[in-house]
């Protein structure tokens, strides 16, 4: 009994083997044609677009939610609303209808699907420069995007852009920001959402937060941060700490509206 019980698995083992190898072999042969189909991508973007309406919908307002259009902040526009990696997956589903808005994508594989969702909500993404890059590739693709960032704050749309470098230091602006705020003359307007129901991903390098359904949200703009056309290098430095900390006194804000008394 003992011998014959050894000998079964071996020969499910083999007859696996035959048949093309175990499910996880399997997926290894399926993965990247997946990644690479366009309707794949898209019914995972779908996917995503839901989800983040969900959230949107079940999560009621706190009370010292700011409003992402009108009011105080319309003058300021068209602006350049400056977030934070991985506190920014709900913008797409509370930025205002009817209101033109270009959002910077890094133009990483990874941040395709990414790009794919956010068009679900009518937004318009324009590819940045990815972090896996050579230099020179990198700064190319940079330059391209700041010109068509640029051009869409003077067409009069609102432009979104991820503060802070991917695979840099999280919650630290970049200048690149703050070289379109100088270049196009618009102001950076620091904002935040966050909810009370919520998973941190504590392993990745920016503490990419999940939002989840059931809960309480809320919304805070920070006082624009406005740069000089003829700024220089000291001046540029100390804007981008500028926006780097009233970015962060927003997000501070955001989960102390979520997580205090009900």
């Amino acid at each position: 009994m003992d011998h014959e019980g050894v000998k079964r698995p071996a020969t499910r083992s083999a007859a696996r083997r035959r048949r093309g190898g175990t499910p996880k072999t399997f997926w290894r042969k399926i993965r990247e044609p997946l990644a690479q189909s366009r309707f794949v991508k898209n019914a995972i973007a779908s996917l995503f677009a839901q989800f983040v309406r969900l959230v949107r919908l079940t999560n009621r307002a706190v009370d010292g939610s700011a409003q992402m259009s009108g009011g105080a902040y319309s003058q300021f526009e068209p602006a350049i609303i400056a977030l934070w990696h991985g506190q920014h997956l709900l913008t797409p589903a509370y930025y205002p209808g009817g209101r033109p808005v270009v959002a910077m994508v890094s133009r990483s594989a990874d941040a395709e699907l990414n790009a794919l969702m956010i068009e679900k909500f009518g937004i318009e993404a324009v590819r940045g420069s990815g972090g896996r890059e050579g230099s020179k590739r990198r700064d190319k693709g940079g330059a391209k995007a700041l010109i068509a960032l640029k051009k869409s704050l003077a067409a009069g749309k609102n432009v979104a852009m991820i503060a802070d470098i991917p695979h840099g230091t999280p919650r630290d602006a970049g200048l690149g920001i703050v070289l379109l705020a100088r270049l196009s003359g618009r102001p950076i307007l620091p904002a935040a959402i966050a909810t009370s129901r919520r998973k941190v991903l504590e392993r990745s390098w920016d503490k990419t937060t999940i939002n989840l359904p059931f809960g309480r949200s809320s919304i805070v703009l920070g006082a624009p941060v406005f740069v000089p056309a003829n700024a220089d290098e000291a001046e540029m430095e100390r804007k981008r700490q500028e926006v780097t900390a009233a970015l962060n006194a927003a997000t501070a804000e955001a989960y102390r509206l979520v997580d205090g008394p009900k």
